[in-house]
């Protein structure tokens, strides 16, 4: 059976409606997050007992056949989770899943395209669910935010909202992680403001990725470049970086339509939304001299071209985000010079 989001919480309710789960995606942190809930909500909320959970990675498909069979010694459904589940497991699920009795098997997987053997058995087998894992953008991604804040009884204001928004990063583990220091810091029924936001949340790949943003949309070249090998050897993505960079020419198209609608560079800067920081507000208005609508359009689109490069070619991916951004720098640097 293919899921959604809203299956899954369904299932969630009712998890004895299938034998085997499978979570994939881009979006490591809500596989995670997803395959661990699952698991909590049939074992009554603890995964200590090793006679009613076991992980396996990578088994193979006797080991998983095994496992599969094994009934727990404590009474109640068992449950196995699988980390990093390949196609190789497809015809051991098959024979394993055509009873619904019996464990609960949780497959966690990577992406995982259209022609994967894992993927289409779990989208056919009746006893069988998959729920795809995409990263949050925009609305999805601010609610979420906001519903994490709520959790922890924490206040967030709107412009910190905006701001997190488009820094936290698109994976759901990172995000919670980044809202659970901030609610650390202001403690239950406390308040988050844009000082602790900036202070706290996101690490030095973040601020690298930033500098190679603002550093490409001025022209500059070298620094851009320096500033990209700096965010991914600490640990940013290639999509990451690319989706990064999209968000930036979103705003920069914002800002450009504000001007074309009669504001000055450096009004249009202040006033768009999510707020530019102050720090970062002279290398947003020098991009705002250079780029133009035509010219934002055209590189959102080489980055849309990069992006699903990065997925769906052998080559590596680092280097197909790299190259993008020096696009970026060495495209403002033309524009720039001939203004």
């Amino acid at each position: 059976m293919k899921a959604d989001g809203r299956d899954f919480a369904g299932l969630l309710r009712d998890p004895g409606r299938i034998r085997a789960l499978l979570l994939y995606g881009p979006d490591a942190g809500l596989v995670r997050e997803r395959a661990e809930a699952m698991a909590r909500g049939v074992l009554g909320g603890s995964l200590d007992d090793p006679f009613c959970f076991v992980e396996l990675t990578r088994p193979d498909g006797g080991t998983l056949s095994a496992e599969a069979a094994s009934l727990s010694f404590t009474g109640g459904r068992r449950v196995v989770r699988v980390r990093e589940a390949g196609d190789t497991l497809a015809a051991a699920l098959a024979v394993a899943c055509r009873d619904r009795d019996g464990s609960l098997i949780i497959l966690e997987a990577g992406e995982l395209p259209a022609r994967s053997k894992l993927r289409a058995w779990a989208e056919k087998d009746p006893l069988a669910a998959s729920v795809a894992c995409y990263a949050e953008e925009g609305a999805a991604l601010k609610a979420t935010i906001r519903g994490l804040f709520e959790a922890e009884r924490v206040t967030v204001a709107a412009d910190v909202l905006d701001w997190l928004t488009a820094h936290a990063g698109s994976d759901r583990g990172v995000v919670r992680a980044e809202v659970e220091k901030l609610a650390l810091y202001a403690g239950e029924g406390g308040a988050i403001d844009m000082e602790a936001a900036r202070a706290i949340a996101g690490d030095q790949a973040d601020l690298s990725v930033e500098d190679a943003l603002f550093a490409a949309t001025r022209g500059a070249t070298a620094e851009a470049d320096r500033a990209t090998a700096a965010a991914l050897s600490e640990g940013g993505t290639a999509v990451g970086l690319i989706r990064a960079a999209h968000s930036h020419m979103d705003r920069l198209a914002r800002i450009a339509a504000a001007r074309d609608g009669g504001l000055s560079a450096a009004d249009a800067v202040k006033a768009v939304r999510p707020p530019v920081f102050f720090r970062r507000e002279r290398a947003m208005m020098e991009a705002a001299e250079i780029w133009r609508p035509a010219a934002i359009a055209a590189v959102q689109l080489a980055l849309r071209e990069a992006e699903m490069q990065c997925k769906r070619t052998g080559l590596p991916a680092e280097a197909i985000a790299h190259a993008a951004i020096i696009a970026i720098a060495r495209r403002a640097a033309r524009m720039r010079g001939r203004g």
